[in-house]
């Protein structure tokens, strides 16, 4: 472990320049996270009289606009450098925290939360994912499991930060806080960081030979039948990791768990997916993501189970530890994985429709399982369906990784 840390820390030295802008980018990405918004999930249903599955299907209407936006606006991403895409998007996020505090009416809320889904958890990852995948090859795993980093320090830090905010201002003041360090840290640090671009070296393409592939086309893609199998597969953890953080409230009061209590479990998660994330970075680049694609869902698959069969506080961070083993090997896994099987040179237009799809998943997974709450189906019994779905799908992407390889 001190070897892969130490190898690491060189690596992130000699390129710190891209791997701190995207570094970055995924960090301030957390306000637009399900988890954040999350945080204000009870306090929103209080403040405009909604249930668990109004609530829900708000977020699941906004967050499925944002997935329908975000193809077009992913685009950019092949037409300008990704600095350009940053200076309009981190001040949209910052502008999308403040509506969101300030909203006199539901109609309002719900522009802010789509907002919120678009800029955060959609456009700030796709700038991240995309010019990493482009500026690193032979260490894309590497560079992807330092990139995704960012989504760790937010999910360990913020849930504890919120809270002590809320409870000396309200629940507004994290939304107000939100868009002041977006503004004064996220915007000139992420400009000057990414102004330049890197240019991978000629010995990263060699090195990187053996899984090269053909530079595939978004009409391609689209009509490739293999892609929808991957979808299956891939769309599992935010599906799944939405639907337990943005229900976090609810879960809460079903099993009586005290609220510092479960927002101290998101350090554990945060680790833990540090340290599996890096483990992963050094596998792909090894190995190569379509040989550890069968086996990524396998901690979900356990983690959601725990959710179901665990009462007592120690199953949620027991959850946490196995959802950060799912966490660290999905987020490196599925930022090299696209390049792979795709080729880099469409990248930011392919992993757009990547990025709409995740972002759908997380749309409805709250809308879904708020729905089955309110015809009695607790959450609990729900996360067991999400357990045989991670089993199913692996079989599925098994089959997928194989075909891609043969094709190739």
């Amino acid at each position: 472990m001190r070897t892969l840390i130490a190898d690491n820390v060189r690596f992130a030295t000699s390129n710190i320049r891209w791997i701190g802008g995207c570094f970055l980018l995924t960090l301030f990405s957390s306000f637009g996270q399900t988890f954040f918004v999350g945080l204000s999930g009870n306090d929103l249903r209080e403040q405009f009289d909604l249930s668990g599955g109004e609530f829900g299907g708000l977020y699941m209407a906004a967050t499925l606009m944002s997935a329908i936006t975000l193809p077009w606006l992913g685009r950019t991403l092949d037409l300008m450098p990704g600095w350009k895409v940053a200076r309009f998007t981190i001040p949209c996020l910052a502008g999308a925290c403040v509506l969101l505090a300030l909203a006199p009416h539901l109609a309002v809320v719900a522009l802010a939360l789509y907002l919120l889904r678009l800029f955060g958890q959609g456009m700030m990852t796709e700038i991240a994912y995309t010019e990493t995948g482009r500026w690193f090859v032979a260490n894309r795993g590497r560079a992807m499991a330092l990139v995704v980093l960012g989504v760790q320090v937010g999910s360990a830090l913020l849930p504890v930060a919120v809270v002590l905010l809320r409870d000396v201002g309200g629940w507004r003041l994290p939304w107000i806080a939100s868009a002041i360090v977006l503004m004064l840290v996220g915007y000139p640090s992420v400009l000057r960081l990414l102004a330049t671009e890197r240019v991978p070296h000629s010995t990263e393409y060699q090195a990187d030979g053996a899984r090269m592939t053909r530079h595939w086309t978004r009409a391609e893609v689209i009509r490739d039948p293999i892609f929808y199998l991957l979808l299956s597969g891939v769309l599992a953890p935010p599906f799944i990791g939405t639907t337990i953080f943005f229900h976090q409230g609810y879960l809460i009061a079903l099993r009586g768990y005290d609220a510092l209590v479960f927002a101290a479990a998101f350090p554990v998660m945060a680790v833990t997916t540090v340290v599996f994330g890096l483990i992963c970075g050094q596998l792909v680049d090894r190995l190569g993501a379509l040989r550890l694609l069968p086996f990524f869902l396998i901690p979900l698959a356990v983690a959601s189970a725990a959710v179901g069969l665990l009462t007592p506080v120690w199953g949620i961070y027991l959850f946490m530890f196995l959802l950060g083993i799912s966490s660290g090997f999905t987020q490196t896994l599925l930022g090299a994985l696209w390049p792979e099987v795709y080729g880099a040179a469409n990248l930011g237009g392919i992993r757009a429709i990547i990025v709409s799809a995740m972002v759908l998943s997380t749309a409805l997974g709250p809308g879904i399982s708020g729905a089955f709450i309110d015809l009695g189906v607790a959450l609990p019994t729900q996360m067991l369906w999400m357990a045989g779905w991670c089993v199913v799908a692996s079989f599925g992407l098994a089959a997928a990784s194989r075909a891609v390889v043969a094709r190739q």
